[in-house]
């Protein structure tokens, strides 16, 4: 048996497995039966016959290397995507598609770890079931702990596979967040959105962890502000991007988090009661309103109660919540004083 070779080889899909309702994994060998070779996590590019013209789309390989004689992509249909809808439609047993690859650098291959923390949304689980697979089959006996969120318990993609993984293991611990319970079936795990006080309770130790994490961009870009909220070393912080294939890890370029500098100058202006203060971009501004004497009515100090609830007039801050205020209320310019800090100049009511 030969390992795949990307430039002559083409796939001929040999299954097609329902995940979800909107969630399907096909499954691929070549036909001369070629073995495959890759580090789990790392992506294949498939070129989609597409009528007009052919598409290039990238999909996590959600197989693992210590199962080398097949690779699965698992695909998401998401709205308005012509690639995952030809797909869901016509990728059948017998199918062939061109493919390149394997290629990517988001890899536990590339951060050699005691233990780690998988985080995922969405589809974003495939890369972490790849390494998970991988980890189980090889019994290194490697501390993870796994994280996924979804929109409800029917959304969870590997679900099954996964609990009966963690049910043989001692060194898999899952936790499920969900947005909303199935219709008449009861849930008694984590709901809502995946925030600071979630994480302690399910990995307190996680400042010692190395952290994988792949999702909808703004999913990302919340477990970020919680880490950096949180002074995480985010040298040991990775997360998937579908970009030109790196010879190095690079680290994390191309992301600019706003995250408060010590000792940064800042100043608040309190509209209603006429009072500013300066102070620094790691004040809250809870802290600032008591400095200068003003009441800002406030109860956990840690994002939950949404009791300090104030409007922002003008002015940017950088506030890390815990479910303590609503989406659409962020987008009206309120926000929480006790877990809000500024940005330069700010001005509230209050």
């Amino acid at each position: 048996m030969r390992p795949w070779n990307d430039q002559v080889q083409v796939l001929e899909c040999v299954a097609v497995l329902p995940e979800t309702p909107d969630v399907m994994t096909f499954s691929f060998q070549t036909p001369d039966e070629s073995w495959f070779r890759y580090h789990p996590g790392q992506f294949i590019t498939l070129e989609l016959p597409i009528p007009g013209a052919p598409m290039l789309r990238t999909y996590t390989l959600s197989s693992s290397p210590s199962r080398p004689l097949s690779v699965s992509v698992t695909v998401k249909a998401q709205a308005g995507s012509v690639a995952s809808r030809w797909m869901f439609d016509n990728v059948r047993e017998g199918v062939r598609l061109k493919a390149y690859g394997p290629a990517g650098i988001f890899t536990f291959h590339n951060h050699p770890a005691e233990r780690y923390l998988f985080i995922s949304a969405g589809s974003g689980i495939t890369p972490m079931m790849s390494m998970t697979r991988w980890l189980y089959d090889y019994a290194r006996h490697t501390d993870i702990k796994f994280i996924h969120c979804a929109r409800s318990p029917t959304d969870i993609i590997f679900r099954a596979e996964l609990e009966r993984m963690a049910a043989r293991v001692n060194d898999i611990e899952l936790a499920w967040i969900v947005e909303r319970a199935d219709p008449f079936d009861a849930w008694t795990g984590y709901k809502g959105r995946i925030n600071s006080l979630m994480l302690e309770l399910i990995a307190s130790d996680y400042q010692e962890r190395e952290i994988f994490c792949c999702g909808p961009a703004v999913f990302m870009q919340a477990v970020r502000d919680i880490l950096n909220a949180a002074a995480f070393d985010m040298t040991h912080y990775h997360e998937e991007s579908f970009a030109a294939p790196l010879a190095e890890d690079l680290g994390l370029v191309g992301i600019d988090d706003v995250i408060p500098e010590e000792g940064k100058g800042a100043r608040v202006v309190f509209a209603t009661s006429g009072l500013e203060a300066a102070c620094t971009e790691t004040d809250t501004i809870l802290q600032v309103a008591k400095g200068l004497g003003l009441n800002i009515p406030s109860a956990c100090q840690f994002g939950v109660c949404g009791t300090c609830k104030t409007k922002k007039i003008s002015g940017e801050v950088h506030m890390v919540h815990n479910g303590g205020i609503r989406d659409d209320e962020v987008e009206e310019g309120y926000i929480l004083a006790c877990c809000s800090k500024p940005i330069g100049r700010v001005e509230v009511e209050a």
